[in-house]
């Protein structure tokens, strides 16, 4: 099978992640997208997010209507960082009949070059690329399969999407319904 992994904080997902998966998941032929929120995100401090199982029942929330979009939390039970290449691995070992593709935004990819051991996440997939609007895609790290998604991306993020709740304002079609709602309950972000 084409295996799609989007990872990321997830806090909150919105519909700029459901949409770059959607735009992957067409484009690639792709079986299925697994949705893998960070335990422990090594490039943010884990006291700013929001506890890894409300990010995970967001996931989950989100992406249950789309029978091809599989919430994981293979991160949030590893200990220690969450490194994209240790995920990759542990996929590689438990479904080595699948094809690996990353599905990245447009700004991410000219930063993997400084995540842990780069070479071994290009060798184990291909990047896919999806556009994310304002935000042009440099060049590809050197050794990296990389192929771009084409499709509409939206411009969003979550940080706009909690800096709204956090002012009291509406996030409403930023966030599937479910999600919002979650967020509402557990008074996310306020």
């Amino acid at each position: 099978m084409r295996l799609g992994i989007l990872g990321g904080s997830f806090d909150p997902l919105h519909l700029g992640h459901l949409r770059a998966a959607e735009n992957a998941r067409e484009a690639l032929g792709l079986g299925q997208v697994l949705f893998i929120p960070a335990g422990v995100p090594p490039h943010k401090p884990e006291a700013t997010l929001a506890p890894g199982s409300d990010r995970f029942a967001m996931v989950a929330l989100g992406t249950a209507s789309h029978p091809a979009f599989v919430p994981s939390d293979l991160e949030l039970v590893r200990a220690g960082a969450s490194y994209t290449v240790e995920t990759l691995q542990h996929l590689h070992r438990e479904r080595p009949e699948d094809e690996l593709f990353l599905i990245v935004g447009s700004d991410t990819l000219p930063e993997m070059s400084t995540w842990r051991e780069p070479e071994k996440i290009f060798a184990l997939c291909t990047v896919a690329v999806a556009a994310r609007p304002g935000s042009p895609s440099g060049p590809a790290p050197a050794g990296a399969r990389v192929v771009s998604v084409p499709g509409e991306g939206l411009s969003l993020s979550a940080s706009a999407v909690r800096s709204l709740l956090r002012q009291g304002k509406s996030a409403r079609y930023l966030v599937p319904e479910p999600v919002l709602d979650f967020i509402a309950k557990r008074g996310l972000y306020r």
